[in-house]
């Protein structure tokens, strides 16, 4: 299946589409040959290199070196595993050692102070094609992506090749039609597995993927793409496009064909003025967890009709083909219609589980008698009910995850380093909704707070940007629930 729906297409638009645009990266072009030519001398350099643990480190600048090495570590049957150059350290080094790292990729020089020997792929020089694949098992790993855990250290999710390939195949069956003439917009990190539709939905259809140079303001250089290149197709989270609010009135992309909004709930209000800007396109709202592999469900918006919604948000609408979604009660009970509780999807985009974690695989992972057969499902966490034309509605997280600019966040990972540097004070965080309708985070202190600039250099060496608290407050003593808990809410209404 990986083969199939994704190694063969792209070395078929290698072949008929050559001297074609395969990346525009920081304004610099790349034809599907240069590609290849990357991905040959990365593919010779691994084959040149003992390696005995099948999970490659890669370091994910936005450099054509850097997609070449994940197709190259793909033909030789390993797996990617994705450290930001921008995150702090110590988290990289976390997630070497967690995963087993022997070997890591990098084009930039760009993660210091590791054991593990390091490949500097910008400095190989091409040789010859190399672009024949190794036979390789769909039940293989493809990459593993880490997410925050609320012990404070990430936790792998474990993608095979079979995970991608049915990810690729239910995709197409969606109906989307995309070609060698299309320009595809990339603005995920590529520790995001969004990313991984942004660059090979164009990869296996010849089209030419724009991506987002890091030390851009994202919104801006988006933007600045949409208008300048006039993109056909793109999937955004809807904060990106709030920051594009201000810039409605100048912002007309009748060339956009395809618009996706994905990584959080979508707002109905705002799509309406979004689509607007873009006046030809068809409006999609995917949803998925990482452990579905991307996307499990999609919903199109409707320009000329009333629009599904909950609390605001667009419907998620129905599983995508190959994929069953069920909503189950706290007993594990099928829910039926208007029926609120978790939502639970199988099938073969589900992952196979956490990377040499038993405990939160017992916990998220559950079979039940489907048709007679045996199925295996994951739990979304996500509470979510079924209306009567079978569209899902989304209320929202079951826990306490957020999403912070399409990455989901456990709060509890915040608070465990925030508590870590207080010692012995307890800290809660909150998410919370700004001015201009995006998620923040909000960080409570039990107690006297001695320095604030302190505890954010603590954070800030711990943890990614994005999951940095915007406001830090004392609290003399937290309010108590009924339950005998930290009353949330209470602390919460402070921020309104």
């Amino acid at each position: 299946m990986f083969s199939k729906y994704i190694l063969n297409p792209i070395f078929e638009a290698i072949g008929h589409f050559r001297d074609l645009n395969a990346f525009c990266i920081n304004e610099q072009f790349y034809t599907y040959n240069q590609f290849a030519q990357h991905i040959s001398k990365i593919r010779s350099a691994l084959q040149k290199t003992e390696i005995k643990n099948s999970n490659i480190g890669l370091v994910v600048n936005d450099d054509i070196e850097t997609y070449a090495s994940i197709i190259a570590i793909w033909l030789e049957g390993y797996a990617y595993v994705p450290l930001h150059p921008q995150q702090p350290p110590d988290r990289s080094l976390e997630i070497i050692n967690q995963a087993d790292i022997e070997l890591v990729l990098d084009s930039g020089n760009t993660i210091l102070s590791i054991t593990v020997p390091v490949i500097e792929t910008a400095k190989l020089h091409f040789e010859s094609m190399n672009l024949v694949p190794e036979t390789i098992a769909d039940d293989s790993l493809a990459y593993i992506l880490f997410t925050s855990g609320s012990t404070g250290k990430p936790k792998g999710v474990m993608i095979s090749r079979k995970n991608v390939g049915a990810f690729m195949k239910s995709f197409r069956e969606t109906g989307f039609q995309i070609n060698e003439t299309d320009k595809c917009l990339q603005c995920f990190d590529l520790t995001f597995d969004v990313s991984v539709q942004s660059y090979l939905v164009p990869l296996t259809n010849g089209a030419c993927t724009y991506t987002i140079p890091h030390d851009q303001i994202k919104y801006s250089y988006v933007y600045g793409l949409l208008d300048d290149h006039q993109l056909t197709f793109g999937a955004m989270a809807p904060s990106m496009i709030r920051y594009l609010r201000p810039y409605f009135d100048e912002i007309n992309i009748p060339s956009m064909r395809y618009c996706i909004l994905t990584a959080e709930a979508s707002p109905v209000a705002l799509i309406n003025e979004w689509a607007d800007c873009i006046p030809n396109a068809e409006i999609f709202d995917f949803y998925g967890p990482t452990e579905a592999t991307i996307y499990c469900t999609y919903h199109k918006y409707n320009r000329k009709a009333e629009n599904k919604q909950l609390n605001g948000m667009l419907s998620i609408g129905k599983a995508m083909p190959g994929l069953n979604a069920i909503i189950i009660d706290d007993e594990g009970k099928c829910l039926g219609v208007n029926q609120k509780g978790e939502l639970c999807i199988s099938g073969e985009q589900v992952t196979p589980g956490y990377w040499k974690n038993p405990e939160k695989n017992k916990e998220s992972f559950f079979d039940m008698e489907t048709d007679g057969t045996l199925t295996r499902f994951y739990k979304t966490g996500d509470s979510c009910y079924f209306d009567s034309d079978g569209d899902i509605m989304l209320a929202g997280r079951l826990d306490y995850q957020v999403k912070i600019q399409g990455y989901r966040i456990e709060l509890g990972e915040i608070e465990y380093h925030a508590r870590e540097f207080l010692t012995g004070q307890n800290a809660v965080a909150v998410a919370f909704t700004n001015a201009m309708g995006n998620t923040e985070i909000a960080l409570f202190i039990e107690g006297a707070l001695q320095s604030e600039p302190e505890l954010l250099h603590h954070l800030n060496t711990r943890m990614p940007y994005y999951m940095i608290p915007t406001k830090i407050l004392a609290e003399g003593t937290f309010p108590i629930n009924t339950s005998g808990k930290v009353d949330r809410i209470k602390l919460k209404s402070q921020l309104t």
